[in-house]
C-alpha cells in the first residue's frame, strides 16, 4: 500500500515520527514537506533530532499570507499526487498544510486519513480552527485523539470513518523521554539551569504573534515574573517583538528553537510551562508540569478540566496571576492514548474501506 504523508510544521514532524517508523515496516511511504516551516532553525534540526526520514520532497513554499501559502501549497501537492497515485493520503493537525493536503486529495478522490481529527475552539477567528474543520469534513478516516473529539465530529454530522485511536504525540515522548534521560542533564547545564527552577515559555500561534496588544500583553508578563524563564523563540515570534522594539528582561532568556529531545528533556524539569502551543500542553500534562496557557480556549480541555492546565489569555495581569497561584492537583489520570497509537493507526488504514478506493 502507498501512503502520502504530508508534513509542513513542526507539530507535524513529531506526529509523522511517532507514525512513519511504524508505516514503513509494513508499506510504502511518500514523504512530502510542503516547507511550511522552511528554517533549519524549525525544520531541519526537528528531521534530525526525531530520526525521522528525510522527505522525498520539499515544495519550498516558505512563508506569505494564508491564500498565498496555501495556493501555493496546492499546487505543489496535487502535481504529486497525480504522480504517485496512493491509497491514502496522510494529513496531521490544523495547518494551511493540512488544509492544502485534504483538499488536493478529495479533488482528486484520494481518500484523506486526518490523524488528530475532531479538535475544537470554537473560535473561528484562529486559522488553525477553520483548516481542522474543513480538513475533518473532507477526511474519509477521522482519527481522534479523545473522547471529546469524537462528540465534536458527531455534533457536526461526522460518524462514519471516526475512531478512537488516542494521540500519537505520546508515542513519540515516550521515545524522547528515554534518550533525554540518557542525555544527564545535558540540557540543563548548556543553560546553566537547575531542574524546577525555571519556566519554560513559548508562543508562536498568529492570534499572538500578530496582535501587538496581546504579545505585548505576554511579554509584559515574562518581565514581571520574578523568576528565571527560558523563552525558545519562532522565527515570525522574534520578527513580531523585533518591529515592536521591545526588550525583556535579563531573566528571561531567549534562545533559539531546540530540537524535539532537548525540549523534551527541558519541558521535564521546569516547574512550569507557559504556552499557547497545543502539543506542549499535552506533553506538560503526560510529564507531570503545571501548564499556563496564553490563549482564553484550548482544543485540550481535558488537560484544564484534570487540573493540570489553566487558560491565562494574554493579559500580563492573568498570567502574573496564574504563574503565582496556580497548584495542580495530586492526581492525574491518563489521558489520550496508551503510547502504542501509532500501530492502531496503521491497522485501521490497512482495514478501512472507502468507496472507490
Amino acid at each position: 500500500m502507498k501512503v502520502v504523508t504530508i508534513v509542513g510544521a513542526r507539530p507535524q514532524f513529531i506526529k509523522a515520527a511517532a507514525v512513519s517508523r511504524v508505516l514503513r515496516q509494513r508499506h510504502q511511504e511518500v514523504l512530502l514537506h510542503t516547507g511550511q516551516h522552511y528554517d533549519y532553525k524549525m525544520s531541519g534540526v526537528f528531521f534530525d533530532g526525531l530520526e525521522l526520514p528525510a522527505p522525498d520532497m520539499n515544495l519550498e513554499v516558505g512563508s506569505g499570507s494564508h491564500g498565498a501559502q496555501t495556493g501555493a501549497m496546492l499546487v505543489g501537492i496535487e502535481k504529486v499526487l497525480l504522480a504517485e497515485r496512493p491509497k491514502w493520503l496522510l494529513i496531521y493537525g490544523d495547518t494551511n498544510s493540512t488544509l492544502a493536503g485534504a483538499v488536493a486529495a478529495a479533488k482528486l478522490n484520494i481518500p484523506v486519513a486526518h490523524v488528530e481529527a475532531g479538535l475544537r475552539s470554537f473560535n473561528r477567528r484562529m486559522p488553525e480552527e477553520i483548516n481542522r474543520v474543513v480538513a475533518d469534513h473532507l477526511s474519509q478516516l477521522l482519527l481522534c485523539p479523545s473522547d471529546t473529539a469524537v462528540k465534536n465530529l458527531a455534533a457536526e454530522g461526522i460518524t462514519k470513518g471516526v475512531h478512537l485511536s488516542g494521540d500519537v504525540m505520546l508515542d513519540i515522548l515516550m521515545w524522547a523521554k528515554q534518550r533525554a534521560e540518557a542525555s544527564g542533564g545535558e540540557p540543563l547545564r548548556k543553560f546553566n539551569l537547575e531542574a524546577k527552577g525555571y519556566l519554560l515559555a513559548t508562543v508562536h500561534r498568529s492570534e499572538n504573534t500578530d496582535d501587538p496588544a496581546r504579545l505585548t500583553g505576554i511579554l509584559r508578563a515574562f518581565d514581571q515574573i520574578k523568576e528565571p524563564i527560558l523563552f525558545p523563540v519562532h522565527p515570525r515570534t522574534r520578527k513580531a517583538i523585533a518591529s515592536l522594539g521591545c526588550a525583556v528582561r535579563s531573566h528571561v532568556r531567549m534562545v533559539e528553537p531546540l530540537g524535539y529531545v532537548e525540549m523534551v528533556a527541558l519541558s521535564a524539569s521546569a516547574r512550569m510551562i507557559l504556552t499557547d502551543s497545543g502539543g506542549l500542553q499535552k506533553e506538560a500534562y503526560w510529564l507531570g508540569v503545571p501548564c499556563v496557557t496564553l490563549r482564553e480556549e484550548t482544543e485540550w480541555v481535558e488537560t484544564v478540566v484534570h487540573g493540570w492546565n489553566v487558560l491565562a489569555g494574554s493579559g500580563s495581569d492573568g498570567i502574573v496571576s496564574a504563574v503565582n497561584l496556580f497548584v495542580a492537583p495530586a492526581s492525574r489520570p491518563p489521558l489520550y492514548g496508551s503510547g502504542c497509537v501509532a500501530a492502531a493507526c496503521i491497522d485501521l488504514l490497512e482495514t478501512s474501506r472507502v468507496s472507490g478506493n
